[in-house]
Protein backbone atom coordinates (compact mmCIF):
# COMPACT_ATOMS: atom_id res chain seq x y z
CA UNK A 1 0.00 0.00 0.00
CA UNK A 2 2.87 2.40 0.63
CA UNK A 3 4.22 2.06 -2.92
CA UNK A 4 1.13 3.57 -4.51
CA UNK A 5 1.14 6.92 -2.60
CA UNK A 6 4.92 7.22 -3.01
CA UNK A 7 4.64 6.63 -6.79
CA UNK A 8 1.87 9.20 -7.12
CA UNK A 9 3.88 11.72 -5.09
CA UNK A 10 6.99 11.15 -7.23
CA UNK A 11 4.99 11.52 -10.45
CA UNK A 12 3.37 14.74 -9.20
CA UNK A 13 6.81 16.13 -8.27
CA UNK A 14 8.17 15.37 -11.76
CA UNK A 15 5.20 17.09 -13.40
CA UNK A 16 5.56 20.18 -11.21
CA UNK A 17 9.30 20.45 -11.86
CA UNK A 18 8.91 20.14 -15.64
CA UNK A 19 6.25 22.88 -15.63
CA UNK A 20 8.45 25.34 -13.71
CA UNK A 21 10.77 26.46 -16.49
CA UNK A 22 11.15 26.67 -20.24
CA UNK A 23 13.55 23.76 -20.57
CA UNK A 24 15.69 24.64 -17.55
CA UNK A 25 18.32 27.28 -17.05
CA UNK A 26 18.06 31.02 -16.86
CA UNK A 27 18.02 31.84 -20.57
CA UNK A 28 14.72 33.76 -20.22
CA UNK A 29 15.36 35.24 -16.78
CA UNK A 30 14.67 38.97 -16.79
CA UNK A 31 12.92 38.80 -20.16
CA UNK A 32 9.19 38.69 -20.67
CA UNK A 33 8.24 37.34 -24.06
CA UNK A 34 4.57 38.02 -23.31
CA UNK A 35 4.66 41.80 -23.26
CA UNK A 36 1.29 43.49 -23.83
CA UNK A 37 2.04 44.95 -27.23
CA UNK A 38 1.52 45.13 -30.97
CA UNK A 39 -2.01 44.03 -31.73
CA UNK A 40 -2.74 42.00 -28.61
CA UNK A 41 -4.11 44.97 -26.68
CA UNK A 42 -6.32 47.95 -27.38
CA UNK A 43 -5.23 51.40 -26.24
CA UNK A 44 -7.74 54.21 -25.78
CA UNK A 45 -7.54 57.76 -24.52
CA UNK A 46 -10.37 58.60 -22.16
CA UNK A 47 -12.15 61.82 -21.26
CA UNK A 48 -9.52 64.25 -20.05
CA UNK A 49 -9.51 66.69 -17.18
CA UNK A 50 -8.53 69.65 -19.33
CA UNK A 51 -6.22 72.48 -18.40
CA UNK A 52 -8.37 75.45 -19.49
CA UNK A 53 -5.71 78.19 -19.38
CA UNK A 54 -1.93 78.54 -19.62
CA UNK A 55 -0.30 77.40 -16.38
CA UNK A 56 -3.18 75.06 -15.44
CA UNK A 57 -2.63 71.32 -15.05
CA UNK A 58 -4.60 68.73 -16.98
CA UNK A 59 -4.75 64.94 -16.93
CA UNK A 60 -5.33 62.56 -19.81
CA UNK A 61 -6.20 58.95 -18.83
CA UNK A 62 -5.08 56.15 -21.11
CA UNK A 63 -6.58 52.65 -20.83
CA UNK A 64 -5.13 49.39 -22.07
CA UNK A 65 -7.30 46.28 -22.49
CA UNK A 66 -5.85 42.87 -23.25
CA UNK A 67 -7.62 41.36 -26.26
CA UNK A 68 -5.52 38.21 -26.55
CA UNK A 69 -3.48 35.73 -24.53
CA UNK A 70 -2.23 36.67 -21.05
CA UNK A 71 0.45 39.35 -21.20
CA UNK A 72 2.55 41.57 -18.95
CA UNK A 73 3.02 45.33 -18.64
CA UNK A 74 6.35 46.17 -17.04
CA UNK A 75 8.04 49.54 -16.83
CA UNK A 76 6.55 52.77 -18.16
CA UNK A 77 4.93 53.54 -21.48
CA UNK A 78 6.85 55.80 -23.85
CA UNK A 79 4.83 58.91 -24.60
CA UNK A 80 5.90 61.38 -27.28
CA UNK A 81 4.11 64.63 -28.06
CA UNK A 82 4.48 65.87 -31.63
CA UNK A 83 3.84 69.10 -33.48
CA UNK A 84 4.82 68.70 -37.13
CA UNK A 85 8.52 67.83 -37.22
CA UNK A 86 9.05 68.82 -33.57
CA UNK A 87 8.54 66.18 -30.90
CA UNK A 88 9.34 65.65 -27.24
CA UNK A 89 9.33 62.62 -24.96
CA UNK A 90 7.34 62.82 -21.74
CA UNK A 91 9.21 61.61 -18.66
CA UNK A 92 7.95 59.35 -15.87
CA UNK A 93 6.57 60.99 -12.74
CA UNK A 94 9.31 61.82 -10.28
CA UNK A 95 9.51 59.15 -7.60
CA UNK A 96 7.15 56.77 -9.44
CA UNK A 97 8.10 53.11 -9.22
CA UNK A 98 7.33 50.88 -12.17
CA UNK A 99 5.40 47.75 -11.37
CA UNK A 100 4.78 44.54 -13.23
CA UNK A 101 1.14 43.87 -14.09
CA UNK A 102 -0.11 40.63 -15.57
CA UNK A 103 -3.25 40.95 -17.66
CA UNK A 104 -5.46 38.00 -18.55
CA UNK A 105 -7.65 38.25 -21.64
CA UNK A 106 -10.21 41.00 -20.99
CA UNK A 107 -8.25 42.60 -18.11
CA UNK A 108 -7.44 46.31 -18.20
CA UNK A 109 -4.83 48.70 -16.88
CA UNK A 110 -4.41 52.45 -17.14
CA UNK A 111 -1.91 55.26 -16.82
CA UNK A 112 -2.21 59.03 -16.81
CA UNK A 113 -0.46 61.75 -18.78
CA UNK A 114 -0.35 64.91 -16.64
CA UNK A 115 0.57 68.16 -18.37
CA UNK A 116 0.81 71.89 -17.80
CA UNK A 117 -0.89 73.91 -20.50
CA UNK A 118 1.38 76.35 -22.31
CA UNK A 119 0.71 79.62 -24.09
CA UNK A 120 -0.18 79.32 -27.75
CA UNK A 121 2.66 80.62 -29.92
CA UNK A 122 5.14 80.73 -27.03
CA UNK A 123 8.61 79.42 -28.01
CA UNK A 124 8.78 77.51 -24.71
CA UNK A 125 5.51 75.66 -25.44
CA UNK A 126 5.00 72.69 -27.72
CA UNK A 127 1.87 73.10 -29.85
CA UNK A 128 1.28 69.33 -29.80
CA UNK A 129 -1.08 67.89 -32.39
CA UNK A 130 -0.53 64.18 -31.74
CA UNK A 131 0.52 61.89 -28.91
CA UNK A 132 2.38 58.67 -29.68
CA UNK A 133 2.14 55.88 -27.12
CA UNK A 134 4.49 52.91 -27.14
CA UNK A 135 3.91 50.17 -24.58
CA UNK A 136 6.94 48.41 -23.08
CA UNK A 137 8.02 45.65 -25.46
CA UNK A 138 6.05 47.07 -28.41
CA UNK A 139 7.76 47.67 -31.73
CA UNK A 140 5.36 50.35 -32.93
CA UNK A 141 3.74 53.41 -31.41
CA UNK A 142 0.02 54.06 -31.56
CA UNK A 143 -0.80 57.64 -32.53
CA UNK A 144 -3.77 59.66 -31.26
CA UNK A 145 -4.83 63.29 -31.78
CA UNK A 146 -3.80 65.71 -29.01
CA UNK A 147 -6.64 68.20 -28.60
CA UNK A 148 -5.74 69.53 -25.15
CA UNK A 149 -3.83 72.63 -26.21
CA UNK A 150 -0.13 73.50 -26.20
CA UNK A 151 2.08 71.92 -23.55
CA UNK A 152 4.33 74.20 -21.51
CA UNK A 153 8.02 73.44 -21.68
CA UNK A 154 10.54 73.38 -18.88
CA UNK A 155 12.59 76.20 -20.37
CA UNK A 156 12.10 75.00 -23.94
CA UNK A 157 9.49 73.22 -26.06
CA UNK A 158 11.59 70.04 -26.34
CA UNK A 159 11.34 69.48 -22.55
CA UNK A 160 7.60 69.28 -21.91
CA UNK A 161 6.20 70.03 -18.48
CA UNK A 162 4.36 66.72 -18.54
CA UNK A 163 4.70 63.33 -16.86
CA UNK A 164 3.52 59.75 -17.25
CA UNK A 165 2.25 57.74 -14.26
CA UNK A 166 2.81 54.07 -13.57
CA UNK A 167 0.46 51.40 -14.87
CA UNK A 168 -2.48 50.73 -12.54
CA UNK A 169 -4.68 47.63 -12.60
CA UNK A 170 -8.31 48.47 -13.44
CA UNK A 171 -11.11 46.57 -11.71
CA UNK A 172 -10.83 43.77 -9.19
Amino acid sequence: MRAFPLTVTALAAVLVLTACDNGGGDKNKGKDNNACADGGVSVQIGAASLAPAAGDTGEVPVSITNQSTPCTLEGFPRVDLAAGSASATVSAQQGAKAQKLKLAKGDSASFTISYVRGKAGDKASLGAKTVKITLPGAKEAQTFPWSYGPVAGKGSADKPNATVSTFQQVGD
